[in-house]
C-alpha cells in the first residue's frame, strides 16, 4: 500500500521505518526542518530493544504536502488534531481516501467531524517509543495494534491495513475500537498521574500515594466509561477492566503488575514526562483526562483525581509549579 504518514515522531517515525522495510511505499510528514533533513540523508534510525538501524525513508515538510492524499496515517499530538485535519488533510484527501488515527484519545471523532466518519477509521497503539534528536527514535517495547470501523464493522479496508501493518508490529481487526480507546483513557489518566513527579515510573507506583492516586484515577475514567456503555479492552497487560470490576483488589493488582512489567524495560519514564521534563511543550492532557472530564459531566459521574490531575499538569507546563512528590500529596487529597 502507498502511504503518508502525517507526524514523524516516535509512533509515525517508526511505523513509517517498519512499514518502508515491509515493502510499502510511505511518504513521512513533519513540521521539523531538521529531522526532515537527517531522514532523506541517512535514513530513519531506530535504537532501542531491536538494536540500532538505518531505515531508508522519504521524508518532506508539512508546507510540502501533496495535493491528493489517499491512505492517511496521522500521527500528530492529539491537541493538533483538528488544525491538521482541517486545514492540512480535508483540502486534499481523495474520495475514496481514509485517515487512520495513530494517537492517544478519541480524535477518531475529531476527525469524523471534519471528513466524515466513512472516511475515519480508529485505531489502538500503545507501543512504547522516544523521540530523542532529529532523525533518532528509541523503541523501548512493542505492543499489539488493534484497527476497526468507528460503526464497528469488519470491513476490507481495516483488513487490508491488517495486512499493511502486520510489517510494524502484530496487528489485528476489531469491532470494538472504542473499548481500546477507552481502556487507553483508563491508562492514560494513572499516566499522567505519575508524570506530576520528576522520578521514575515504577518509584512512584511504589509508593502508598503513588498507588492509591493511580488507582483513583483509573477508577474514575473506567467508571465513565462504563456509564457511556463502553467495554474496556486490556492495554498490553494493563488491565483496564479491573479498575470497573473491583479498584481496591483488582486494581491495585494492576497497577503492581504494570509497576513490575516497567521496573524491567528501558523505558523508565512516560512520554509524558519527557513533554514536561525534557522538551518544555504542551502535553495532550486536554485529549485525555480532559476528554474523561468533559464525559464525566455529560454522564453525571464526579471525577476530582482527573480534574485535580488537569489543573496540576496545566500548572506544570506553565512554569508555575514544579514536578516535586507534593503534586502526589495534592492529588491524594482529591479522592473522595
Amino acid at each position: 500500500m502507498n502511504f503518508t504518514i502525517v507526524g514523524a515522531g516516535a509512533i509515525g517515525g517508526t511505523v513509517g521505518a517498519y512499514l518502508t522495510r515491509g515493502g510499502h511505499t510511505v511518504t513521512v510528514v513533519d513540521v521539523v526542518p531538521e529531522h526532515v533533513e537527517y531522514i532523506n540523508e541517512h535514513g530513519i534510525r531506530i535504537s532501542g530493544i531491536h538494536g540500532d538501524h538505518h531505515y531508508p525513508l522519504n521524508a518532506i515538510h508539512a508546507d510540502d504536502l501533496p495535493d491528493h492524499l489517499e491512505h492517511v496515517i496521522l500521527a500528530v499530538k492529539g491537541h493538533f488534531t483538528r488544525d491538521v485535519v482541517s486545514q492540512l488533510i480535508a483540502p486534499r484527501l481523495g474520495e475514496t481516501g481514509f485517515v487512520v488515527s495513530f494517537q492517544n484519545g478519541l480524535n477518531e471523532d475529531t476527525i469524523a467531524e471534519i471528513i466524515g466518519r466513512e472516511r475515519t477509521i480508529g485505531a489502538f497503539v500503545h507501543f512504547g517509543a522516544d523521540y530523542l534528536e532529529p532523525g533518532h527514535i528509541q523503541l523501548g517495547q512493542e505492543q499489539d495494534i488493534f484497527l476497526g470501523e468507528l460503526d464497528g464493522s469488519l470491513s476490507d479496508r481495516v483488513r487490508d491495513l491488517q495486512s499493511a501493518l502486520s510489517a510494524v508490529m502484530p496487528t489485528h481487526a476489531t469491532d470494538d475500537i472504542y473499548g481500546y480507546l477507552w481502556g487507553k483513557l483508563v491508562y492514560g489518566s494513572m499516566a499522567f498521574a505519575v508524570s506530576t513527579v520528576d522520578a521514575p515510573v515504577p518509584e512512584i507506583l511504589a509508593t502508598e500515594n503513588g498507588k492509591r492516586v493511580a488507582v483513583a484515577a483509573c477508577t474514575e475514567t473506567a467508571r465513565v466509561a462504563g456509564a457511556l456503555g463502553h467495554n474496556l479492552r486490556p492495554i498490553g497487560a494493563f488491565e483496564s477492566a479491573a479498575f470497573a470490576r473491583n479498584p481496591e483488589i483488582d486494581g491495585a493488582n494492576a497497577i503492581e503488575r504494570f509497576r513490575d512489567e516497567m521496573a524491567s524495560s528501558i523505558k523508565q519514564h512516560m512520554g509524558i514526562w519527557r513533554d514536561l521534563k525534557i522538551k518544555k511543550r504542551r502535553t495532550e492532557v486536554d485529549v485525555q483526562c480532559g476528554e474523561v472530564v468533559r464525559f464525566a459531566g455529560q454522564a453525571g459521574v464526579a471525577v476530582p483525581v482527573n480534574q485535580a490531575i488537569v489543573q496540576i499538569i496545566h500548572e506544570i507546563e506553565e512554569g508555575a509549579r514544579g514536578m516535586g512528590w507534593e503534586n502526589l500529596d495534592d492529588l491524594a487529597r482529591a479522592i473522595p
